[in-house]
């Protein structure tokens, strides 16, 4: 049965009967709640154990395995984790784990996906979870012949591949196919072989890299040169996640904006980043904001994510926004995404980090490939999120609670002291840190007693 769901929710099947059990990410007001209030809320809807919420509490990773994952190990870096809300991919609901230090990112995501929810929610798509290994050749007499010879030895190659890796083939995964391109160099000629590889639920990195040093011995045999680095590419373009959604034009209507005007503000806003590298680069950036949270939150490699993206953005020549936005016929608002996604729900640090687990079983994803697709959704929610207020209020204005909390608690503010400091700091307009003492150093006068005991 939970084999057809997770093959039905790929396909766009609208959950129905039983699985309306599933979760429900439309949870009004989540935000005002308490901690205690918000993990109570999903408890319901997800079976988190004792444990679980020990994990969540503490930040799960002990001294003892930190120690165990780095070198050198002096302590442990905590970071917030936060459960974006509203967000519906191909007829499934998600609380959407997030981990990230930045304010307003995951309010902006939880904002746009209840925006996106009102035209049907997002819809996405994923291919194989191809990865590419690369193995370099130099010293070649003849590359053109050498590369005939290597294609030629296909098979060989494959099956040399996949012995390294037998309970991977089992469950259908394995090398693929041998690619050989022949370039030029400022050192000379040389080959880059690619073995294809089908990675299935994993990230991949460690089961190319071991694949494709088990292939040396052979390419050189077979092509007479030198096998230089072998090494897994993160440029990922085989693995390609998509996630596209209509935003009812009357949903971005604001203010002294009609909708028209609204729809028409974010296409002027995205068309910017189509010109100009310069806000391309950050339009991406906020793309990344949400695509790395959920990344970190999930145990999986946001520096390769990362990677990946920014070189898939310049796949033209020239370096591009990852998503598209248009008005279609009945002047909704349209948006898509697409991009590399090598992201796992097996190995790594999904299996060593105990809130990495934790976040999984909340996420609910059953594989890499719906992980993905959770991602690229959420990729362009936070995208929309940061496009209407750029275009619309100017990121400042509902960035600026959130900003003075982290200013009034670096001031030295304590939990009962942060609400006075930020009120007063948004009132005033001078979100500094500066202003924040003297705020709290006044705060802090008015609640002495004096020496009479008044």
């Amino acid at each position: 049965m939970l084999g057809n769901r997770c093959r039905e929710r790929q396909s766009g099947h609208e959950p129905t009967g039983e699985e309306a059990l599933e979760p429900n990410s439309r949870l009004p007001n989540f935000h005002r709640l308490s901690r205690d209030e918000r993990i109570g809320r999903m408890v319901e809807q997800v079976p988190l154990q004792d444990a679980d919420l020990a994990a969540l509490a503490d930040g799960g990773l002990s001294i003892e395995q930190a120690d165990r994952m780095i070198e050198n190990v002096v302590g442990r870096y905590n970071l917030p984790l936060g459960i974006g809300t509203n967000l519906r991919v191909n007829g499934r609901d998600y609380l959407v784990p997030m981990v990230i230090e930045e304010p307003s990112v995951v309010a902006g995501m939880s904002y746009a996906a209840r925006l996106v929810r009102e035209g049907g929610g997002f819809h996405a798509s994923t291919d194989d979870p191809l990865m590419i290994g690369q193995i370099q050749v130099l010293d070649v007499a003849d590359p053109e012949a050498a590369r005939t010879r290597l294609l030629a030895s296909r098979d060989e190659l494959l099956a040399l591949a996949n012995a390294e890796h037998p309970t991977t083939v089992s469950l259908g995964g394995g090398a693929r196919d041998i690619e050989v391109r022949v370039m030029d160099s400022p050192a000379g000629p040389m080959m880059v072989v690619h073995l294809i590889y089908d990675v299935r639920d994993a990230m991949g990195a460690n089961m190319v890299n071991t694949a494709t040093e088990a292939l040396r011995p052979a390419v050189e045999r077979i092509t007479g040169g030198r096998v230089g680095l072998r090494i897994l590419s993160n440029l990922a373009d085989r693995r390609l996640a998509r996630a596209w959604c209509v935003v009812p034009a009357e949903s971005l209507a604001m203010g002294g904006l009609t909708a028209d005007k609204g729809v028409q503000r974010l296409l002027e806003a995205h068309t910017l980043a189509v010109v100009d590298p310069y806000r391309a680069a950050t339009h991406n950036k906020g793309i990344m904001n949400g695509i790395d949270a959920v990344v970190m939150a999930t145990g999986n490699d946001w520096r390769a994510v990362e990677a990946g993206a920014h070189a898939y953005a310049t796949r033209s020549g020239r370096y591009e926004p990852l998503s598209r936005w248009e008005r279609n016929e009945k002047g909704d608002l349209m948006g898509s995404i697409e991009l590399p996604l090598a992201v796992g729900t097996v190995g790594g640090a999904t299996r060593v980090h105990p809130v990495a687990g934790v976040a999984l079983k909340i996420l609910g994803a059953s594989d890499s490939r719906e992980l993905a697709q959770v991602i690229a959704a959420v990729g362009l929610a936070q995208n929309l999120a940061a496009l209407r207020a750029l275009a619309m209020e100017g990121i400042q204005r509902g960035h600026m609670k959130l900003h003075a909390r982290q200013i009034a608690m670096a001031a030295g503010a304590t939990t009962d002291e942060v609400a006075p400091v930020v009120e007063q700091l948004v009132q005033e307009g001078a979100i500094r840190i500066d202003r924040a003492r003297e705020i709290l150093n006044t705060l802090r006068r008015n609640d002495t007693p004096d020496a009479s005991g008044g």
